[in-house]
């Protein structure tokens, strides 16, 4: 059964199309128009191992936010079809990520229950041309339309730019190992109310 999904979504302030494999190699082709978003999109398709493809145009000229959240949306929508019923996932994974001085730990249920806890603050108030308000909003979006529970604290951190690639580059792994299929599930949902 291949893993895969396409979502489209098209408003008044964005056009987002996203395809996703959940088995591939961590190909990546990304361009939101965000330098700074394409360059973490980047890091989760290529430590996530899963191929992406991603093209946005948003409403730049007013600013980020649109298209930062939609990318969030459309990207965990595609991944949440490409799971289809979920047999035979891992389910749970946690990740302590380091990168130089920061350290960043990442938690993951794919549960069908979306929920965000954030633990992550900044110093500056951009990276690139990227509010830095808008990691929390991209995860935010991500895990409801993925229907995970995603819990995100950066025990350490000083350069913003380590704090949020550790953001993204955690989820990847936590992804990678979650959505791993482990044959002593034989199949089954990996939960006793046989779904998710």
């Amino acid at each position: 059964m291949k893993r895969q999904a396409t979502i489209e979504r098209n408003t008044k302030e964005t056009q987002i199309k996203a395809t996703v494999d959940l088995d591939g190699s961590g190909a990546y082709d990304i361009k939101t128009g965000i330098g700074f978003l394409d360059h973490m999109l980047e890091q989760l398709a290529r430590h996530s191992l899963i191929d992406i493809t991603l093209s946005a145009k948003g409403d730049l000229h007013i600013d980020h936010h649109h298209t930062t959240e939609d990318a969030g949306i459309v990207l965990g929508q595609a991944i949440a079809k490409a799971m289809g019923e979920k047999l035979g996932i891992t389910r749970y994974a946690d990740v302590h990520l380091p990168m130089d001085e920061t350290l960043t730990r990442v938690a993951i249920d794919v549960s069908g229950r979306p929920y965000l806890v954030w633990k992550v603050e900044f110093t500056r108030p951009k990276l690139g041309e990227m509010d830095t308000e808008l990691f929390r909003e991209w995860f935010q979006a991500f895990a409801q339309n993925a229907g995970i529970t995603l819990h995100i604290e950066t025990l350490h951190g000083e350069n913003n730019h380590h704090i949020a690639e550790t953001c993204y580059k955690g989820l990847a792994r936590a992804l990678r190992t979650a959505l791993t299929l482990d044959p002593r599930q034989a199949g089954r949902v990996p939960s006793t109310k046989g779904s998710l």
